[in-house]
């Protein structure tokens, strides 16, 4: 794949400009036959298809789990590692999701934000 190529629309970088345009349209060519439910990328089909068939060929190599999914796989796989890549900027604390870093950030340091404000207005 060569160099990174702008997309005229939002002006995000993108390797394959080609596949990140269909993002900015309604266009859905590929079908479900079980459910109907339409997609813009046929892998997305192939991940959606295995929740009909139960299907889950990916394995937690320490217990033994399943998954759909590789990145649900990869999310698992750091509860046995206790690796917490998502770090906050403002504390310096550590977490294993995204979403719990989010959520710490949201909870503790625009709380703590809006009580400074306060106090600053007074």
């Amino acid at each position: 794949m060569g160099e990174p190529c702008t997309c005229p629309s939002c002006d995000t970088q993108k390797g394959n400009l080609s596949r990140h345009k269909l993002t900015h349209t309604d266009d859905k060519p590929f079908s479900c036959g079980d459910c109907g439910k339409n997609f813009r990328q046929k892998g997305d089909l192939r991940r959606h298809i295995l929740t009909h068939t139960g299907e889950k060929p990916f394995s937690c190599g320490d217990c033994g789990k399943s998954f759909n999914q590789k990145g649900d796989l990869s999310r698992h796989r750091q509860t046995h590692t206790g690796e917490k890549q998502h770090g906050c900027s403002v504390c310096g604390k550590r977490f294993i999701r995204k979403a719990h870093l989010l959520k710490h950030v949201n909870n503790v340091h625009k709380e703590r934000k809006r009580d400074e404000n306060k106090n600053n207005e007074n």
